[in-house]
């Protein structure tokens, strides 16, 4: 069984994110760019399901420009097998990359779709679920459990009242969430060994793909700065200082 693992380049959790001066969008320019969370752990548990020997080979995925290559040499290293990028320097929405998605499900075949949740730049939380709508395929959210068997799936994902249980036919589509796995440690022999595995590049209109935009950013701006917190002496004054200050009772 082959398991589809798109990922994707993001600004690293750990960089501050800047505004760009005409508001239009996000400074990246000599900015740290990873692998998106979600995705390196979509990607963990691709490869633990192939080393359970659930799985025969794992294909990850990206969409964008030619720096993606990046981001697929790190899933090679974690252990996914071969990539393909292709490769565009449009601005992909999510319904842009669940198309592309769509194409190179119908080329690969894969008994099982993972990626992440969502991409914390945009934070959008649509493209698995467009992708399963394209694909007319059964899909489990935010899961945080992942046992799989010769034709279903068994998901157990997070809701607000607790946790459910999900059987999915195959093939399937799945989102991952945080408490799914952790990501191994990448380490340099394995980084060395993806030097040498296959990336396949392609372009959108190879797939037959438009990938025009249709949604238009008008402002991005930084949140609010918040004020400085204070102390008051007892509950009658924290009472008035919500009422007539924060105005929030």
């Amino acid at each position: 069984m082959k398991v589809l693992v798109p990922v994707k380049r993001v600004v690293d959790y750990n960089v501050k994110v800047r505004v760009k001066s005409d508001g239009i969008g996000v400074d990246i320019a000599n900015v740290k760019m990873s692998m998106n969370p979600f995705d390196e752990i979509a990607v963990e548990e691709a490869i633990r399901l192939r080393e359970k020997g659930l799985v025969t080979e794992v294909i990850a995925v990206s969409c964008g420009v030619t720096q993606c290559q990046e981001t697929l040499r790190t899933a090679m290293a974690i252990g996914a097998d071969r990539a393909i990028l292709v490769e565009t320097t449009d601005e992909l929405q999510p319904l842009a990359v669940a198309k592309l998605l769509k194409a190179l499900f119908d080329k690969e075949q894969p008994g099982l779709v993972i990626l992440g949740k969502q991409a914390i730049d945009d934070d959008c939380n649509q493209t698995g679920q467009m992708l399963a709508a394209l694909c007319d395929l059964p899909q489990a959210t935010f899961a945080s459990k992942v046992e799989l068997s010769a034709d279903a799936v068994s998901v157990t994902r997070e809701v607000d009242g607790g946790a459910e249980t999900l059987k999915l036919t195959l093939p399937a589509i799945i989102t991952t969430d945080l408490r799914l796995n952790e990501p191994r440690y990448v380490t340099l022999p394995n980084i060395m060994k993806a030097k040498k595995k296959v990336m396949e590049v392609l372009k959108p209109s190879d797939l037959g793909v438009d990938v025009r935009a249709h949604l238009k950013t008008l402002k991005v701006s930084e949140p609010p700065k918040r004020s400085a917190g204070i102390k008051v002496p007892d509950v009658a004054t924290l009472v008035s200082k919500l009422k007539n200050d924060a105005k929030v009772i």
